[in-house]
């Protein structure tokens, strides 16, 4: 039986997942923003959650930890580079490590640069991949650098164009602006800018999203590209990732 992914927002503009395997019974809280509604939300389908997987160590997305672990007594894996920043946990993990839900696997990929310790974890059609990448964009790179934060994209790059990005805030609609003005010539972006306007009048989420999509359309997965950067005077692909990056920093 397949895994189960609920998808609802919390806070201002986060997203909660629950990852439940009913084969196991066994229910993942991705990321803890708000537990009161996390507890909650599982709460109403009867499931009991069973592991946190946290990508890394902002508030808005280990904040929650302690109180869902008092409630459910779950286990709490999270990035060994920011353990000492994260409450309660009890594994850590890096590049390559293997958590499991029941007898699913998901494998953990090093995607620092928004943070310094930023993880993903990866299932054979699905990926939860915090604040590195969104749709239409990626994290604001408070603590990394362009090269280590290119290497990271280029990991979530490499995974089946089939994979679905399960990334952690709507903020398509902004990244989407910026988009079009970094690459005014991409008709699939057109298009997909235009489906997010009509997506979020209606109330829709933009997210998840497919990576084949975003390979098309990402300003910032294309900066290997070299119409991308050429544009923006890069060069090569880290120095064409920090000048996208340091616009969008700017963009209004």
């Amino acid at each position: 039986m397949s895994l189960i992914v609920h998808q609802f927002p919390c806070l201002s503009d986060n997203y909660g997942y629950l990852l439940h395997d009913p084969a196991s019974g066994e229910t993942v809280a991705i990321d803890t923003p708000d537990a009161t509604e996390y507890l909650a939300q599982a709460a109403q389908r009867g499931w009991t959650i069973t592991q946190i997987w946290n990508t890394h160590w902002h508030p808005d997305h280990a904040g929650g930890n302690e109180a869902i672990k008092a409630q459910t007594g779950c286990t709490i894996v999270a990035p060994a580079a920011e353990a000492a920043r994260i409450a309660g946990i009890d594994r850590t993990v890096v590049q390559d490590d293997v958590v499991m839900i029941g007898a699913q696997e998901a494998k953990v990929i090093d995607v620092g640069g928004h943070t310094l310790g930023h993880i993903a974890y990866a299932l054979p059609d699905m990926a939860f991949v915090g604040d590195s990448v969104f749709a239409l964009g990626c994290g604001r790179m408070f603590e990394g650098t362009p090269p280590q934060f290119w290497a990271s994209l280029s990991r979530i790059k490499a995974l089946a164009p089939e994979t679905q990005l399960y990334c952690a805030h709507e903020y398509t609609a902004s990244n989407a602006r910026f988009a079009v003005h970094a690459d005014p010539d991409n008709d699939a972006l057109a298009d997909y800018a235009a489906e997010v306007t009509a997506k979020r009048a209606r109330g829709e989420p933009t997210v998840p999203t497919p990576l084949s999509r975003e390979l098309a359309t990402n300003p910032f997965l294309r900066a290997d590209d070299p119409a991308m950067q050429q544009r923006w005077g890069g060069g090569d692909a880290v120095a064409t990732f920090a000048a996208l990056r340091a616009a969008k920093d700017n963009f209004r």
